[in-house]
């Protein structure tokens, strides 16, 4: 159990005149600053009607103020940051669903969430930017009556509430309590050997778990700052490396990917700006890509592996000590088996479905009893991915169970075909995954980004995987494009791919 289980406990330690929270252009705001402002906040929104279990919906750009909002919110209610980019109808759909009271925006916001809100009947709050430092704010809004429940969150109070993708199914609603969120963040920590010497850089959007636990709440619980930048941009990204002089950054593979495209002017930078590690999670790095980053910045490059019901971290490799490419690493917070399909636990070597348990995994998706029914077995929750540990207990994806294609009978992971296709020189990014077939119900197909100046053909490729993939697993289809499409949180999307690049018909 966690000494640490509520976020007030769990951001109280660094002294009041550390540095928590720093922006481009912006003086930093302080720890001590950081937690008046949380006390302000829970006292206005309680004032205004608000309390603990009261959901309040978050739409903010991405950025300081986003950060702290949500450190603030989080400890007197249920926070739920959503994705600007939505647009009126999912705004609707998605306060509806989660049972929103209150909506939170910045001062002078056009978004449709306001419509969204308003015609849900939900209270708006303003949120209008302060110069206390980086991401200082105060809170407004009409005032209703008292909340039932004032206060600090207890542990188990829900802290967070989040959507999962939905890409084969209704989103499902991932409750995560104080304890929880606490737990994950000490594990990414431990996991990381964050000190209050460590500056992150946060590129990763603050409406996902990843960028909630392991680049804002992880390093603010070891008394470490955060540079919140204003989202991912990779033409920005060595200038905020010369700001932020970062110890360390956590990202998703496309943007390792894209940060690689633009170093070769930016030699430099890097070797005035050394980075202790590189942190990547929430999809599958490429062992090309972990090789390529470690030559480019020097540092080892760290592979952890994530999801929302886990409150993020599940694995990790370690940061000294053995790290195998190819591998998520050993469990790095929760207790981590591979069960079959009738319950039982896989000696070591044995394919079969990653299942979890321990403190910081969710108790279940909200209002969803079928859905609960089909994740939990004997006590674990069901990831939904495949995959195998080795007698050291290193766990290897091999894919997402649903993402596996089943070429008449023939079952293929993808991500055997991407790690194929990546060891070509001209391959840049890749994506395999499902294309419907008369005959067989589903054959690969395969999405190529080619670096820069490169040139191959679709016969090139087919014939290079010919030598290295059994004649089933090589791509029926290989299309060329100059971007792969991506979800929200920019990780590469197979399921529903074949119907985008127009493979479905």
């Amino acid at each position: 159990m966690s000494a640490n289980s509520t976020l007030q406990s769990l951001l109280a330690l660094a002294p009041d005149e550390a540095a928590a929270l720093r922006a481009p252009g912006a003086p930093p705001l302080s720890f001590g600053r950081l937690r008046t402002l949380v006390e302000e906040t829970v006292v206005t929104l309680n004032g205004l009607g608000v309390g603990r279990g009261d959901r309040v919906a978050i739409v903010l750009p991405n950025g300081p103020e986003m950060a702290a909002a949500f450190i603030a919110i989080a400890q007197g209610a249920t926070a739920a940051p959503l994705n600007p980019a939505y647009k009126l109808d999912e705004f609707e759909f998605y306060m509806q669903d989660l049972r929103a009271k209150a909506l939170v925006v910045e001062a002078g916001s056009l978004s449709p969430a306001i419509e969204a809100a308003r015609k849900l009947g939900l209270l708006v709050l303003t949120l209008t930017p302060r110069a206390g430092g980086a991401g200082d704010f105060a809170l407004s809004g009409a005032s209703r009556a008292r909340a039932d429940a004032p206060g600090f969150a207890a542990p188990e109070d829900i802290a967070l509430i989040l959507h999962t993708s939905g890409t084969t199914s209704r989103p499902k609603i991932v409750p995560l309590s104080q304890r929880s969120l606490a737990a994950s963040a000490q594990n990414v920590a431990r996991t990381l050997e964050l000190s209050p010497a460590d500056r992150a850089l946060n590129v990763m959007p603050l409406f996902h778990i990843h960028g909630l636990v392991a680049g804002l709440l992880a390093p603010l619980s070891r008394g470490g700052s955060i540079f919140c930048a204003p989202g991912f941009n990779a033409l920005k990204f060595f200038a905020w490396m010369e700001e932020a002089e970062p110890t360390w950054y956590t990202a998703v593979p496309t943007m390792h990917q894209a940060i690689l495209t633009r170093v070769a002017k930016q030699r430099e930078v890097i070797a005035q700006h050394p980075l202790r590690f590189i942190r990547s999670s929430s999809a599958s790095l490429p062992p090309q890509v972990i090789a390529e980053l470690e030559a480019t910045f020097h540092a080892p490059v760290v592979e952890a592996y994530g999801m929302t019901e886990a409150a993020h971290q599940m694995a990790c490799n370690p940061l000294h000590g053995v790290r195998k490419p190819g591998s998520v690493g050993p469990a790095a917070g929760p207790e981590i088996e591979i069960m079959d399909m009738a319950g039982g636990i896989l000696a070591p070597g044995v394919v079969g479905e990653i299942v979890i348990r321990g403190e910081n995994v969710f108790g279940g998706y909200e209002n969803n009893p079928k859905a609960n029914a089909e994740a939990f077995a004997n006590g674990w929750f069901r990831t939904g991915d495949q995959g195998v540990k080795d007698a050291d207990g290193y766990v290897r994806l091999t894919g997402r169970l649903k993402e596996i294609i089943n070429r008449g009978g023939e079952k293929i992971s993808p991500r055997e075909v991407d790690e194929a296709l990546m060891d070509h020189p001209a391959v840049q990014q890749v994506v395999a995954f499902a294309m419907p077939h008369e005959r067989l119900g589903e054959d690969v197909a395969a999405a190529v980004v080619l670096r820069e100046g490169a040139s191959v053909t679709e016969g090139d490729l087919r014939a290079f995987l010919a030598e290295r993939l059994a004649a089933f697993k090589v791509p029926r289809k290989i299309l060329f494009l100059r971007e792969i499409p991506k979800g929200a949180t920019g990780k590469l999307q197979r399921i529903g791919l074949a119907e985008k690049l127009g493979l479905a018909g």
